[in-house]
């Protein structure tokens, strides 16, 4: 929906999941939509980079979540949110569902 908007298809994925989870990580996020884990960790790097998620390490996993400071990141979620209604309603349940913690 806003590939065209972020330039990327795997970003929107990104900014979604951790919208709807509020954090992941890229093997979680990677499974999740069935892709490989090398493109969800390059957006994950850019979009750390541009100051939109920060990351933190707990064990050996990189855990990223939205940057509170981000300038606009209610602007953002809210457009997040706006696009995910014209979303598939399978697709919208998928990521709107409860998720599981690992042990």
């Amino acid at each position: 929906m806003l590939e065209e908007l972020f330039g990327s298809k795997n970003r929107e994925r990104v900014l979604q999941f951790i919208l709807a989870n509020n954090d992941g990580y890229a093997k979680q996020i990677a499974d999740f939509y069935g892709s490989s884990v090398d493109p969800i960790q390059k957006q994950l790097e850019r979009l750390e980079l541009g100051s939109i998620l920060v990351s933190q390490t707990v064990g050996r996993t990189r855990l990223f979540m939205f940057n509170p400071r981000y300038a606009f990141k209610n602007e953002l979620e809210a457009l997040l949110l706006k696009a995910r209604e014209f979303y598939a309603p399978d697709e919208i349940e998928r990521l709107t569902k409860q998720r599981k913690r690992p042990r």
